[in-house]
């Protein structure tokens, strides 16, 4: 069977999907960027310029459709589009969401072409839309003949517009848990030296801060909570790793009351591990745009619990309550505060909290999404639809 995947650019947690797709016998794939960012598109809302450290492009056929294969940000026309698919004749087109102009064309050239459509897109039933929005997805969901679920959150986003459930395959939402386990195995004999780097002291219970310093994941409200804990529980230290346009004014909070934070700045992807395995417990405060949060999979695939607010999409699978971390209610700092309280008296607690989690994990991963895509192609393509 022959699979294109038409998606924005490279992405580091999509690379082990692809590979492991074009390693299936029955599979043939060919995957279409519509760019590949340079340094400076790489780092928009990091605040730096960077490149992944990880391969993005190895062990798939892959072809970027800017014109004339330039590797930047140009509009990309509905011919070459349509050229690409001749070439290619798949019997399949999966498309990673509908969130550009470049996925929305390759949309309507698949179907005009009748080729069948398989979307594996973010968004969940958790945040509200207005009745417009809601006619648009209709109606842009009615172009799919199969979706991939990423979680509870997006399947019922999906069961709002698919009367057919067996249209709808899972395929978790996963990061390389290999990957992660492997590497934060190897370091946990490092975990004192790593804390040293970091002015960590062994004694205290660390939290972690993974991400950009934006204000959709509210860093912010983190250290609101942290300035009401420190004078009651002194053994607590945040970690605070990436950066973004609300540096400054958290750096200047941490200056202002004394807060027990370290600042690591960016940490690309073979260094992030060393992060998970110097904290004890991740806190992602996000509001309703975190329609996922990775980084919960990378901590929990390190061992670690989280603690999430209760728009952040992966809550619902990842994280149950008081069993592999905990849920707070958005924006609610007092709770937030409560709650790392709780998680940081409990050293017993922790553990079992973290045993949880790393078990969890397991149950999102690239085989199991693997596995539904393949299920996906061929109901597609057998005539079902």
């Amino acid at each position: 069977m022959k699979l294109c995947i038409f998606t924005n650019h490279p992405i580091q947690y999509q690379v082990p999907w692809f590979q492991a797709l074009a390693d299936r016998p029955e599979i043939q794939l060919k995957v279409y960027f519509g760019m590949i960012p340079d340094k400076e598109q790489q780092g928009k809302g990091f605040g730096i310029p960077f490149e992944w450290d990880i391969p993005l492009l190895d062990g798939y056929q892959w072809e970027v459709l800017s014109e004339k294969g330039n590797r930047k940000n140009k509009a990309i026309s509905v011919k070459r589009i349509v050229v690409a698919l001749k070439e290619s004749n798949p019997d399949a087109a999966l498309l990673a969401g509908w969130n550009s102009p470049f996925l929305i064309k390759s949309l309507l050239v698949c179907r005009t072409l009748k080729i069948p459509l398989i979307v594996r897109g973010e968004s969940n039933a958790m945040k509200p839309r207005p009745w417009w929005v809601r006619l648009i997805h209709r109606a842009i969901m009615a172009q799919f003949n199969a979706f991939l679920a990423i979680g509870k959150g997006n399947e019922e986003f999906y069961n709002q517009y698919v009367k057919d459930a067996g249209k709808l395959f899972h395929a978790p939402y996963c990061v390389d848990n290999n990957r992660f386990s492997k590497q934060a195995s190897a370091m946990v004999v490092k975990k004192s030296i790593l804390r040293r780097k970091w002015g960590i002291p062994d004694d205290k219970i660390c939290f972690l801060f993974a991400g950009k310093l934006i204000q959709k994941k509210r860093p912010l409200d983190l250290l609101e909570a942290l300035k009401t804990i420190v004078q009651k529980e002194p053994k607590i230290h945040l970690l605070v790793v990436g950066t973004g346009e609300l540096m400054e004014q958290a750096q200047y909070s941490v200056r202002k009351y004394s807060l027990p934070v370290t600042f690591t700045g960016f940490l690309n992807q073979m260094e992030m591990a060393q992060a998970y395995v110097a904290a004890d417990c991740l806190v992602l405060p996000s509001d309703y745009d975190e329609t996922w949060g990775l980084v919960v999979n990378e901590a929990m695939a390190c061992g670690i619990p989280a603690i999430v607010s209760d728009r952040v999409g992966c809550g619902p699978d990842l994280v149950d309550d008081g069993f592999t971390g905990y849920v707070f209610p958005f924006g609610d700092i007092l709770k937030l505060a409560e709650v790392i309280m709780s998680v940081a008296l409990d050293q017993t607690k922790l553990e079992e909290l973290a045993l949880n989690a790393l078990d969890r994990v397991q149950e999102y991963t690239i085989e199991e999404t693997v596995k539904g895509t393949v299920a996906a192609v061929q109901y597609v393509t057998i005539g079902q639809w």
